[in-house]
């Protein structure tokens, strides 16, 4: 499926805020004008089919603040629940080095039902210096399979994220639905997080 550019609402902290476009850039193997697109606060969103009753799907993009900003949030997991309003629980429930578990809890509706979801996730964090990275691996849960990656890349003078999932749900949905609400609700998601990160 190709490469989807949604939404263009940007959080800039400093509006005298300037670009350093003559730092080098990430290939993300897109054009320019996707690139640009992504600045201006675009969301770039690509969904694959996964399983019969799974999806997968790539979600890109920027924000105007430093890596170790956004990392520092995104590692305070109790917070997701305001980042994402479909979460109702999010915490740390075991922790050693390097590596958490986490318990999620989420109400989602597709179409004419609603289900509750529920998983425990392993969660390996890592820092390199070209990247920060978040692992998630399901230990158990409402899914037959989940894996997820979050990275966080410096680009432009800020940070670029990439969030990456695939899932397969223990509940019987076809494919196409899981896609329809992924296209619809991980934008809104994405940008529910970059908004809070940027006013926190």
């Amino acid at each position: 499926i190709p490469l989807r550019l949604v939404g263009s609402e940007m959080c800039i902290r400093d509006r005298n805020m300037t670009f350093a476009f003559a730092e080098p850039t990430i290939d993300l193997g897109w054009s320019q004008s996707h690139q640009a697109a992504l600045l201006t606060g675009e969301i770039a969103l690509e969904t694959q089919p996964y399983s019969a009753w799974g999806g997968a799907v790539t979600a890109q993009m920027y924000l105007p603040l430093e890596r170790s900003q956004v990392w520092q949030q995104l590692t305070d997991y109790p917070r997701w629940t305001d980042y994402f309003p479909s979460l109702t629980q999010s915490k740390v429930i075991a922790k050693s080095q390097g590596r958490k578990q986490l318990y999620q809890a989420a109400g989602k509706t597709f179409l004419v039902f609603t289900a509750q979801v529920e998983i425990y996730l392993n969660v390996t964090e890592t820092i390199h210096p070209l990247r920060h990275q978040l692992q998630f691996k399901l230990e158990r849960g409402t899914f037959n399979e989940f894996s997820a990656l979050l990275k966080l890349q410096d680009h432009r003078g800020g940070t670029l994220l990439t969030y990456s999932v695939q899932a397969t749900p223990s509940i019987p949905i076809p494919t196409q639905i899981i896609q329809e609400g992924v296209r619809l609700d991980l934008p809104r998601n994405m940008r529910s997080l970059r908004r809070i990160i940027c006013q926190s």
